[in-house]
């Protein structure tokens, strides 16, 4: 098999990978906050037994640390409001949410970047507010919190992405993840006595949940990581984007398939999912010549979101 194709079938493998994070959010009973507590320490504690870890933080400069811990904290929040957004109403209200995260980015990237404003990027803003106000429509009501916690999920997904974006060069791509999970949870550590209904971040899963929490933390992002590290040596980052933004379709399907929460839904909310999806998609075709960085190092913080711009 060529490289390229290779390649594409890693990264499709790598997105149904991120796509099983809604699912598997879902299915652990634990609440949101300890919830990504657990995930966050697996996957530090995993990166700690990596040399290469600590090597980067050798080499890197104090400033750029307190950098990527102050990102670190918003990665955290990302991922609290997100699977928060999952209890409140479900995986695919979670995952159709975090497909807005795009659309921030076309109005909060060029504040960050310091770089002109595109016009281009305000027709794909003005194109997703009608599938909103369709998903909207489409949800019961006791399931309307969980669309206002993931669209601020979303929010903290294009600010953190612009700061990484920013930062992309100057931190070894694991290092980098390393510092901000670390960050993370640290700062839910301390954030947790302010929201008792929570729960303690520390709570004990029990053997189901400890089971998920095994998948979710390695099987949905230290593996994707890896494999989409070196399926970005052989793809453009169009080809790339084009590929990870079929996440949220993923999601929505595996929660039909193995959630049957097309019960819980009617057509307006698939009808909003696909005009929001169009959106997400004008983006990197209305950016053909745009921006060619990738940026592997934010894969093992948001999954697939804002990997590639």
């Amino acid at each position: 098999m060529q490289p390229v194709n290779q390649a594409r079938l890693q990264i499709h493998f790598c997105v149904l990978l991120w796509g099983f994070t809604a699912i598997l959010g879902k299915l652990i009973t634990l609440p949101a906050l300890p919830l990504v507590w657990w995930r966050m320490l697996l996957v530090v504690a995993a990166l700690l037994l990596m040399p290469r870890v600590w090597r980067g933080l050798r080499a890197m400069p104090a400033r750029l640390i307190w950098a990527y811990a102050g990102i670190g904290v918003l990665v955290s929040l990302h991922w609290l409001t997100f699977y928060a957004a999952i209890k409140l109403s479900n995986a695919s209200v979670g995952a159709t949410c975090i497909a807005l995260g795009p659309v921030f980015l076309a109005f909060i990237e060029p504040w960050i970047a310091k770089r002109r404003f595109d016009p281009r990027e305000l027709l794909i803003g003005a194109a997703v507010v009608p599938g909103v106000m369709m998903v909207v429509g489409g949800v019961p009501h006791d399931m309307r919190a969980g669309i206002a916690v993931g669209v601020l999920s979303a929010l903290f997904v294009a600010f953190f992405g612009s700061l990484n974006k920013r930062l992309v060069e100057h931190g070894d791509p694991l290092t980098v993840t390393f510092i901000e999970l670390g960050t993370g949870t640290v700062f839910l550590t301390l954030l947790a006595p302010f929201i008792p209904h929570a729960g303690p971040a520390f709570m004990l899963p029990d053997t189901h949940d400890a089971l998920l929490l095994l998948a979710l933390s390695f099987g949905c992002t230290l593996l994707p990581f890896t494999l989409a590290l070196v399926a970005l040596r052989h793809m453009s980052a169009f080809g790339t984007q084009m590929v990870t933004n079929l996440e949220p379709v993923y999601a929505i399907m595996l929660a039909i398939v193995l959630l049957g929460e097309q019960h819980e839904l009617d057509g307006w909310f698939y009808a909003g999912v696909a005009v929001i999806l169009a959106a997400v998609f004008m983006h990197p075709l209305l950016n053909r010549r745009a921006r060619a960085t990738t940026q592997p190092e934010l894969l093992g913080t948001a999954e697939s979101h804002g990997m590639v711009d």
